[in-house]
């Protein structure tokens, strides 16, 4: 919905508006309807505003309650804010506006730590208390909603992306070791509070964290993804599960269509996006908006999936936009695609969802997309192999990791290595953790609450708001997630993963998209480094600024650029991308 900012002084002096400033310009594009900015003291909060809930000036952020001394700077939606709002006036509430950003307020002047409990949505929030002094920041319990921050000793600055906090200035933005190993070894994902920048740290998703006037933070995380089985789950049969999952689902793509701007769907012709425009059209949404990409094949691989678009929007008689991009519009974008990236993201894709927005949001401001499902449903092609492992760690790095220790050692520079092996610690701490039963229970755990974080959502949300495009992701309503979560190993799995989700889809889309071979966003330009491509990676990992870093072994690079397609990643990435990728993102942010 918006972009959000600030900061925070520890020594008494007041804080820069000029910073503030800076940080809201640089992300004018995540809310290009208003900008807000409120300073007092110590504190000053920023905003961008894209207008979604209560279209007004009422709904103008940063917001302001002088009754209860709060002010709030907010990204995100609150589904249920209706219902809190009428539970917030059986208590004694008034309310000035009928935006959901008033509904925070009033929900943690009444009930405080318990708040973000009580709500389902996405959001990434930063509130003042006037009579304590005390800030408050908070993050949705999936991480859908960023929140960056940078602290030194005298000061805190906060951000929705991390080229913002770069853009006022005062950053470390030396390369990160750990988050440079991260980086290269877990598919590119750099889990909180890392990032791939030393100064630059992001909160991690279902965490409230609160900061004394002195600069002293206590954090608690509010939510906890359990996949343990009561009793009563244990006793349902598959008709019952499906029937659980389907009530879920639609309650979760109907809670989502709440706004004041019409809703759209981004339609890629898989099982999950096409499940999304059915349930609408059943529950009888008229005149649809859905939108599909494609590209130019390449070296014999098709770049669209128009046929499966296709057929669900006849069926379901939407408004269907198709967006065909020539390879030369694909190559362009590349640059600007990168640019809005908070952080390197490596998958082809991002390119797809840059242009896709950019068409979408020439027609609606809030769509909804199908991300999470796999994760949460157990759709990759690795999950069954994990479903029996005898030793979950190893088998689990097999499949994800890029690259072991031994091979980084190899590929980075020795200045770069670090001491420990992080991303295998990480891994291994999170797969040992309790509340988690079988070894597929724990691969879904880390890739729905780490995996899915710092790649597929945090990829949407870059990609969809660089236009001013809200995306809003049904598959992770936190309450479908829990049930998810509880459901067998083995229903998840079967008719090649996703089953309980298929069976649900059965009852409501055609099933030619269910029964297809699995898809993914085809960008085969990008996926086969040849040609401008290959050229442009060259370019940038031979620049001047790549060899005074010198983050990679030149003779590493010198085979990637001799044949770039022998060296390919378990999960069919390519090595030469994601080591260009890092370098373009850094001089595309001037860094």
């Amino acid at each position: 919905m918006c972009g959000l900012c600030g900061e925070i002084t520890f020594d008494g002096s007041p804080a820069s508006v000029e910073a503030v400033s800076a940080m809201t310009g640089a992300m004018a594009p995540r809310g290009p309807d208003a900008e807000g900015l409120v300073a007092r003291g110590r504190v000053a909060l920023g905003h961008r505003r894209l207008r979604i809930i209560d279209l007004s000036e009422r709904g103008q952020q940063p917001m302001i309650d002088s009754e209860l001394g709060l002010t709030l700077t907010f990204n995100g939606c609150i589904y249920n804010h209706k219902d809190l709002r009428a539970e917030l006036e059986q208590k004694g509430y008034r309310f000035f506006s009928t935006s959901d950003t008033e509904v925070i307020l009033k929900a943690w002047h009444a009930w405080g730590l318990e708040a973000p409990r009580r709500f389902n949505g996405m959001f990434a929030f930063v509130l003042h208390e006037r009579d304590t002094g005390r800030v408050v920041m908070c993050r949705d319990r999936l991480g859908i909603k960023p929140l960056y921050y940078a602290q030194d000793g005298a000061r805190l600055r906060f951000a929705s992306t991390l080229p913002a906090l770069v853009a006022a200035g005062g950053v470390d933005t030396g390369i990160d070791p750990v988050g440079l190993a991260h980086y290269m070894t877990f598919h590119a994902v750099v889990p909180p509070p890392h990032t791939i920048l030393c100064g630059v740290r992001k909160l991690p998703a279902a965490t409230l964290r609160i900061i004394e006037p002195d600069g002293r933070i206590k954090d608690s995380i509010y939510w906890e993804l359990g996949f343990t089985r009561s009793r009563e789950d244990l006793a349902l049969n598959d008709a019952e599960w499906k029937d659980r999952v389907g009530t879920a689902l639609r309650r979760a793509v109907g809670r989502r269509m709440l706004a004041d701007v019409p809703v759209g769907v981004l339609l890629s012709g898989g099982v999950d996006s096409s499940l999304i425009v059915g349930l609408l059209a059943e529950a009888g949404q008229d005149g649809l908006k859905t939108f599909s990409i494609g590209f130019e094949a390449a070296h014999g691989e098709a770049g669209d999936e128009f046929i499966y678009s296709d057929l669900v929007a006849e069926r379901f008689d939407t408004d269907h936009t198709k967006i065909m991009i020539p390879t030369a519009s694909m190559l362009n974008a590349l640059p600007d695609t990168i640019a809005a990236m908070s952080e390197p993201m490596v998958s082809y894709d991002n390119v797809g969802f840059y242009l896709l927005s950019q068409e979408v949001a020439k027609h609606v401001k809030v769509v909804q997309s199908g991300q999470g499902a796999d994760e949460v449903f157990a759709g990759y092609h690795w999950y069954p192999k994990l479903e029996n492992s005898n030793d979950i760690l190893s088998d689990y790095r097999a499949l994800f990791f890029d690259r072991d220790r031994e091979r980084l050692a190899q590929h980075l520079a020795d200045a770069w290595m670090t001491g420990d092996d992080e991303p295998v610690q990480f891994v291994a701490a999170h797969i040992d953790r309790p509340g988690a039963e079988t070894p597929l229970d724990r691969a879904l755990r880390i890739d729905t609450t780490v995996m899915l974080v710092d790649d597929p959502v945090k990829r949407v949300d870059n990609m969809t708001m660089a236009w001013g495009l809200e995306a809003r992701v049904p598959f992770l309503d936190h309450e479908l997630v829990e049930l998810a979560a509880r459901a067998p190993p083995e229903l998840k799995l079967k008719d090649g993963g996703k089953g309980v989700l298929k069976d649900v889809a059965r009852d409501v889309i055609p099933s030619e998209v269910i029964d297809r071979p699995k898809g993914y966003f085809p960008v085969p330009a990008l996926k086969y480094i040849d040609g401008p491509v290959l050229e442009m990676t060259k370019d940038a990992l031979t620049s001047q600024a790549a060899r005074d870093r010198g983050l990679f072994r030149p003779e590493y690079l010198g085979r990637l650029f001799e044949d770039p397609k022998a060296h390919i990643t378990p999960l069919r990435g390519s090595e030469l991308w994601q080591c260009a990728l890092l370098e373009l993102w850094l001089q595309a942010h001037n860094i």
